[in-house]
């Protein structure tokens, strides 16, 4: 037992032992790991304050990159706000005062927004706050009496300076200041682009603005554009204005009636489609889609609706003289009128591809809503009167309307006959000149410097009366009753539509004469019976009411329907028809029914007078012309004619025997330039007088008749001798020595004179009809002796009838009858004379029938009269000196 227990003690203390190694070798190794555990916690420690710090490094880095990256964003943000404001306000509608200047854009270009401020935005950069008023909205500004004033004045003043003059008409209600709230703006009032209305004015306003919108709807945009801002954008053209009225209704905010309210509301839904915008203060008005509000305050307490909260900073209002120069340029500028469009408008994709036969159609010019105005020519309306004050653009529009038909009909479907009347040459550029040989090729004939002339008239009267008569019996022999008939059933005739135009034409009608007798007469045969017969009359004046020939004939009035009236016509529209008073510059009414005002058209007359555009036109049509088109006869009323340029004398030829030699004396006043001439048969009277005092024209008529008669004869074949009895005339005698036959011409003075006449009266009484023609040139025959004037009177009674004729220059018709033998002596041995600066009653003596021409002298011009063929005398004109 004791041993057991010893031995188990031992065992026990082996086992402790053996215990306390192996704790002891558990507490090292336990000691060990904890060492090792702490140090892996410190490495870990360490490891995430490292980590932590790295992290803390990346995110404050990038915090920095998004802070960049922010303010770069709103940097650029800035700018692009910056850059879209400036587009969407460019120029005037966005410039700050300081730098402020009108800078209208052109017709049909967007509206613009229109600056009143600067947004306050939490970062740099300058972004102004706009407001959309033209074609969008409307405007309603709340707050500050004085500062709402100002926002008021800068919107109008922008809007006006970012358009052309006269594209907005403002109205102004303002019954507390009864305008002076908008008194900057007054200059523009005499113009028209402002109105004011009264106190008690608002409801007219209202129901005029809201008639405004309906008319636009119903004529304007007709259902094919929803506003006209859309048109716009479509055509490249505005037809319409704009219309802004300023309601600044202080002092009755809720005394509107019930129909002033509905009306107020219709404005606000649909007057902006309709260009008519709204600029309201202290007036109800509901808020809807495109109205802006304006909450007007000092510093950065102003908002704007189309901008949220941010706070907007208000510009200060528009510098007083800046305002006032403004509204004077515009309205200088509207009281000049709208400058004109090109010419181009009216000419077609396609030249002269358009048939005359049944009308003549053609654009004169574009209505205020844009589309052109076409004006026609046929069997009604066949005529037109046009009438415009000096300075108006009578002439323009003739321009335009020649240059519209003349790019649609070639030269076989139209043709023009020109006459101007008044001191100028208008109607030159139409014919070949020195500068420019080209010439409309539809004209045939231009007469300018015809206001002294108006034989010339008369002449283009009786020329269309032949047309008339020639085209009517060509409808009788075709039996047809009109021109599209006619051309019908002859195709290869030559039949145009004539357009004469006559501007001026009072002057052709003036005084109580033969000329205007006659000239009523073929007018009003021509207003009748030439609307069948394709020809058309176009009579234009400056002021048409005086004219007592043409209204008192109602029925030749009546013919011309188609009026068209310039600024301030008189009378030629109706009576009650006053369109033509309000008229702006370029621009005309036409009216095909007689002038009634129904029938009212307004047209935007092109430039058609600039030479370079119509020059451009001319020659492009010229060039197209056919090659055996001549060119048009030109009467130029200050220009001396030359004898050279007569097809009558480039057809005389000499011959060895010639029974009715041809004197040719000056251009008859005519169409045809034709030569007037006397026939010198073997017949009794058949000698020429010259009578008047002006010695270069008498040389000259004596010139030409030397000169045609030379052209006729072979030489030896005719006897020619020359009697000079005023020196002045020595230079004149001297160039006869050049054109006359030397072996066959006498040149004599007084020194020598017996000789001449001894020999011709010899002649006259002993001479045969077989004795070659013998021609006596005598210059101031009447200062010959009294011998020599008796031996004349011998050669004039039986010269002729021997082929010895005279053409002689007496210094006065007294003269003459002197030579012939005083009061009582006869007169029939001067055949034919030429008359000067003689009065027509001096003339009696010479003139069948017992009264006297209607003459009164005129420098270079003649009275030519020919017993053997003339019904009257006929005003000529000497040939020029050679």
């Amino acid at each position: 037992m004791p041993e057991s227990a010893a031995q188990q003690v031992v065992e026990v203390r082996a086992a402790l032992s053996h215990a306390l190694g192996a704790a002891m070798g558990s507490l090292r190794a336990a000691q060990q790991e904890h060492e090792n555990a702490v140090t892996r916690r410190g490495r870990v420690v360490a490891a995430a304050r490292e980590r932590r710090a790295r992290l803390a490094h990346e995110r404050d880095k990038r915090l920095h990159e998004i802070d960049e990256e922010h303010d770069h964003n709103l940097a650029e943000l800035a700018g692009a706000a910056a850059e879209t404001a400036a587009l969407a306000a460019p120029g005037s509608a966005g410039l700050p005062w300081s730098q402020w200047t009108p800078t209208p854009a052109r017709s049909g270009s967007p509206a613009p927004e229109l600056r009143i401020g600067e947004l306050l935005l939490p970062y740099e950069g300058e972004v102004p706050a706009l407001v959309p008023l033209l074609d969008r909205g409307h405007v309603v500004v709340r707050g500050d009496g004085r500062l709402g004033d100002d926002v008021v004045a800068g919107l109008l003043l922008r809007a006006l300076g970012s358009t052309e003059p006269g594209r907005i008409l403002l109205t102004g209600y303002d019954p507390e200041q009864l305008g002076g709230g908008l008194a900057g703006f007054a200059p523009l009032a005499p113009a028209g682009v402002l109105q004011f209305v009264g106190p008690g004015g608002l409801g007219a306003l209202l129901d005029e603005l809201v008639d405004h919108v309906r008319r636009i709807n119903e004529t304007v945009l007709a259902g094919e554009h929803s506003s006209l801002r859309e048109l716009a954008g479509a055509t490249g053209r505005r037809p319409e204005p704009w219309r802004i009225a300023i309601l600044l209704g202080a002092g009755r905010p809720d005394e509107l009636s019930k129909h002033e309210r509905s009306q107020l509301d219709r404005l606000v839904r649909t007057g902006a489609a309709c260009g008519v915008h709204l600029i309201i203060r202290d007036l109800p008005v509901p808020q809807t889609t495109g109205m802006e509000i304006i909450d007007v305050a000092a510093d950065d307490g102003a908002r704007l609706s189309g901008c949220g909260e941010l706070p907007v900073e208000l510009d200060p209002g528009p510098p007083p003289a800046v305002v006032t120069r403004t509204c004077r340029a515009i309205a200088e500028h509207v009281a000049a009128g709208p400058a004109p469009v090109a010419l181009d408008s009216l000419l077609p994709e396609h030249e002269w591809q358009e048939t005359s036969a049944r009308a003549l159609t053609a654009p004169l010019g574009d209505s205020p809503q844009g589309a052109p105005v076409h004006v026609m020519l046929s069997d009604y309306p066949p005529h037109a009167l046009i009438a415009g004050p000096s300075g108006t653009g009578k002439t323009n529009l003739i321009y335009a309307w020649m240059g519209a038909l003349a790019a649609r009909y070639s030269p076989e479907e139209l043709a023009f006959y020109l006459l101007d009347f008044k001191e100028g040459v208008s109607f030159a550029r139409f014919a070949p000149g020195r500068r420019d040989p080209s010439w409309l090729p539809h004209v045939r004939l231009v007469g300018v410097n015809v206001n002294t002339d108006r034989e010339f008239g008369l002449a283009l009267l009786r020329f269309l009366g032949t047309e008339l008569r020639s085209r009517a019996d060509a409808a009788k022999r075709h039996e047809v009753t009109n021109l599209a008939e006619l051309r019908a059933e002859d195709p290869d005739g030559s039949w145009p539509r004539i357009v004469a135009v006559v501007d001026e034409f009072q002057v052709l009608l003036a005084g109580r004469d033969a000329v205007a007798a006659e000239a009523v007469d073929l007018l009003e045969d021509l207003a009748r019976r030439g609307r069948s017969q394709g020809i058309h009359l176009v009579l234009a004046s400056q002021d048409v009411s005086g004219i007592e020939a043409l209204w008192g004939r109602p029925a030749l009035v009546a013919q011309f329907s188609l009026r068209i009236a310039l600024p301030r016509a008189r009378r030629v529209l109706a009576e009650q028809n006053s369109a033509a008073d309000v008229l702006p510059r370029y621009h005309a009414v036409v009216n095909a029914d007689s002038g009634a005002l129904e029938a009212n058209r307004v047209v935007r007359v092109p430039d058609a007078g600039n030479r370079e555009r119509w020059s451009e036109l001319q020659h492009r049509l010229w060039r197209r012309r056919p090659q055996e088109l001549p060119a048009p006869r030109l009467f130029d009323g200050d220009a001396i004619p030359r004898l050279g340029d007569s097809l009558d004398f480039q057809r005389l030829s000499p011959a060895p025997t010639v029974a009715a030699p041809v004197v040719l004396l000056g251009e008859t006043i005519d169409v045809q330039a034709r030569s007037a001439a006397t026939v010198l048969r073997r017949a009794p009277g058949r000698n020429i007088a010259v009578m008047g005092t002006r010695v270069d024209e008498a040389c000259a008529v004596l010139h030409t008749a030397a000169r045609s008669l030379a052209a006729q004869f072979e030489p030896g074949a005719a006897q020619f001798k020359v009697g000079c009895f005023d020196t002045d005339a020595g230079a004149a005698i001297d160039a006869l020595r050049d054109i006359l036959p030397a072996k066959d011409t006498g040149f004599f003075d007084p020194g020598n004179a017996d000789f001449l006449f001894e020999d011709a009266a010899s002649r006259a009484t002993e001479g045969t009809a077989a004795d070659r023609p013998l021609f006596l040139l005598l210059y101031a025959v009447d200062a010959a002796s009294n011998a020599h004037q008796e031996q004349l009177r011998r050669i004039l009674r039986q010269g002729p009838e021997r082929r010895m004729h005279v053409i002689g220059w007496w210094r006065g018709a007294s003269l003459l009858r002197d030579t012939l033998g005083g009061p009582a002596s006869r007169t029939d041995v001067i055949g034919s004379w030429v008359a000067l600066d003689v009065h027509g009653s001096e003339l009696s003596p010479y003139y069948p029938g017992t009264g006297s021409p209607a003459w009164y002298p005129r420098p270079w011009r003649a009275l030519h009269f020919d017993r053997s063929v003339h019904r009257g005398a006929e005003v000529i004109i000497p040939y020029g000196p050679m």
